[in-house]
């Protein structure tokens, strides 16, 4: 389960945009160009794994996307752990503050502790496996110190919004798939600036049911119209989010940034940046505003003479 931290209070979803009318796809050669982004037809891509390879295959229709939202679009591994440096002077206890946060948040989904409790129940659960039994008050301040360092470091990979822009160009709906325990999630995607991207954000914790259970899953497709076989859910977890999806009946895809040696289970599409997605859209699968625009698969591609600009990968 991911690692959740800050607190925030909820803020409700803008109606959800229609990208989809009035934006032409043109196919020049080089690129399929939706308005908003211009993405290449032969980009190179992070990790291929072609489905079959046999001449004629139709590929699967896609119509939405669910995204993960911490370590996918948000570098939160990153952030958590300066705010727990922040907390305690050293920066050596991120494993077991991990597993702390693992089993505080389990207790919140399965509704045993209150979301407003659980912050200074794991600090105070942690700090006493470190050998420090301290009372509420100074547990209460040293919470208010990491959770202040979270709330005003939290940033966005730098290809997590080109990608948003493409995939809401491209016509498909959007969802934000989290096992977070509270609702501070859309507090963070509102002040990151995406949450105008989502037609619906699912949250484990309000949801009483965290990936890789196939609830959350079957919920979000459920909020956006679509049937599973026709949703993607991309997330860096292999297990929770990419076999998860899979198992799910949705198509799987692992973000694996760090490009550890693990491969993807059979059925997963693996990718190590946000960057790879349009392409992976564009020759494994059909979307609504690309179907006609881009060869079947096994057809060959023209590539173009420079790299997607619009995206910054991380190769």
């Amino acid at each position: 389960m991911k690692k959740q931290e800050a607190e925030g209070n909820r803020e409700e979803l803008p109606p959800p945009r229609n990208d989809r009318e009035g934006i032409p796809a043109v196919h020049d050669g080089e690129h399929v160009n939706f308005g908003l982004v211009p993405f290449p037809t032969g980009a190179s891509s992070a990790a291929r794994r072609p489905r079959g390879g046999v001449p004629g295959h139709r590929p699967a229709t896609i119509n939405a996307i669910c995204l993960d939202i911490d370590d996918t679009l948000v570098d939160f591994t990153a952030t958590a752990r300066q705010a727990l440096s922040h907390m305690i002077g050293r920066d050596d206890m991120w494993l077991k503050w991990q597993r702390t946060t693992d089993e505080h948040v389990a207790k919140v989904v399965a509704g045993d502790l209150a979301y407003e409790d659980m912050h200074r129940a794991r600090t105070k659960a942690f700090m006493a496996d470190l050998g420090a039994l301290l009372d509420d008050e100074l547990v209460a301040l040293l919470e208010r110190r990491r959770s202040t360092r979270l709330r005003t470091s939290w940033r966005l990979f730098e290809d997590a919004v080109p990608c948003l822009d493409w995939l809401r160009a491209a016509g498909l709906k959007l969802a934000a798939v989290t096992n977070a325990s509270g609702a501070h999630q859309r507090t963070k995607l509102e002040r990151l600036g995406i949450s105008r991207f989502f037609d619906t954000v699912l949250i484990a914790g309000e949801l009483g049911a965290a990936k890789p259970d196939p609830v959350i899953f079957h919920t979000a497709c459920a909020l956006m119209g679509v049937p599973p076989e026709e949703t993607l859910h991309v997330g860096d977890l292999l297990e929770a989010d990419a076999v998860g999806a899979r198992d799910a009946g949705l198509h799987g895809v692992w973000l694996n940034r760090s490009v550890d040696d693990a491969r993807p289970a059979t059925g997963i599409d693996m990718i190590e940046s946000l960057a790879d997605l349009p392409e992976l859209l564009v020759t494994e699968y059909r979307t609504p505003a690309l179907a006609a625009a881009v060869p079947v698969h096994g057809e060959p591609l023209s590539r173009p003479p420079e790299l997607w600009s619009n995206i910054s990968s991380r190769h």
